[in-house]
């Protein structure tokens, strides 16, 4: 099968994106950045494009120009075992970005990344209707998910009481 690796249009500030991203994500590194000669475009030695890895997903990034801008339309999913990992990635993604709703958010160069525990997908397709209802309008309510709070709504609509999950 052959590969699939997003690509990423900056306006001019990749190579400080990926330096930003590799300093977020754990096992990440710049591959290569591939650089204006003398013959153009651009300034010698600046940055034209590049690809690095976030924890084992290859990226390329693209030094296009203010042409095309990230939008919500395209996000990255980050899947964290627990609130302490969504708390480190909400952080510092969000440091110089923007918070929106239910995990959302963007970061400082406007690319959008959703950061959900996994406990949110066990709680909002729990077999109890009730249960799950009440964690999915939790998290509505939410800028950053916060575990906790989705475990006491879905225990209040089935009459338990909050059990922490076992992480």
């Amino acid at each position: 099968m052959p590969s699939i690796t997003p690509s990423l249009w900056f306006d001019h500030n990749m190579e400080e994106a990926a330096t930003f991203y590799i300093s977020v994500f754990p096992n990440s590194r710049i591959e290569e950045f591939n650089r204006s000669t003398d013959a153009g475009p651009g300034e010698p030695g600046s940055v034209l494009s590049g690809t690095f890895v976030l924890d084992g997903t290859r990226f390329i990034g693209i030094n296009g120009g203010p042409h095309f801008t990230f939008s919500e339309a395209v996000s990255f999913t980050i899947e964290c075992k627990d609130q302490n990992e969504v708390d480190y990635y909400w952080e510092r993604l969000t440091d110089g970005g923007e918070e929106s709703q239910c995990g959302w958010c963007k970061d400082r160069f406007g690319l959008s990344w959703q950061v959900v525990p996994n406990r949110l997908y066990e709680l909002v397709s729990h077999p109890d209707p009730a249960r799950a209802t009440a964690a999915t309008q939790a998290m509505y309510g939410m800028r950053k998910i916060i575990v906790a709070d989705l475990e006491r709504a879905a225990a209040e609509a089935s009459g338990q009481a909050s059990e922490p999950h076992s992480r």
